[in-house]
């Protein structure tokens, strides 16, 4: 549990926070441009089925909530620090979760199998950048 705490108040300050600014601005970039490109085809179908219409809402959620938060990101970059504010990080989780599951649903209107292992490849994938974040940065000695 200490570890994890020292993990958290260096990802809040020096470089560390620098990297964390640059990271979001990516991930919020990325995923507007995943949305944009999964909903097009949509835009122009004469019928859709469920999963078609869960990803066109779930990226009617989460693009907006994205769109805002890389304006909030050019801020914490120019400022050189997070904002505190309950309701970003609230809209964080809302627009990854939202864009994930605009992503599964595309990858599900394709076909069912798709869609799982979207899901699947993406929980996996959580789990190898923490692994691959703790044991970079849990080796190091702590700067304070």
């Amino acid at each position: 549990m200490r570890e994890a705490e020292r993990l958290k108040a260096e990802a809040l300050t020096g470089p560390m926070k620098q990297e964390v600014v640059r990271q979001l601005g990516l991930i919020y970039g990325g995923l507007i441009l995943i949305g944009l490109y999964m909903v097009q085809p949509f835009l122009t179908a004469p019928s859709l089925d469920t999963s078609a219409k869960v990803s066109i809402v779930a990226f009617g959620v989460a693009i907006p909530l994205l769109a805002a938060l890389v304006m909030v990101n050019r801020q914490e970059a120019f400022r050189g620090r997070l904002t505190p504010s309950f309701t970003v990080t609230v809209a964080r989780a809302v627009a990854q979760a939202a864009a994930f599951v605009g992503i599964v649903a595309g990858f599900w209107h394709i076909a069912w199998f798709a869609g799982v292992t979207f899901l699947a490849a993406g929980v996996v994938a959580v789990g190898v950048h923490s692994a691959g974040f703790i044991r970079l940065e849990g080796a190091q000695e702590p700067t304070s």
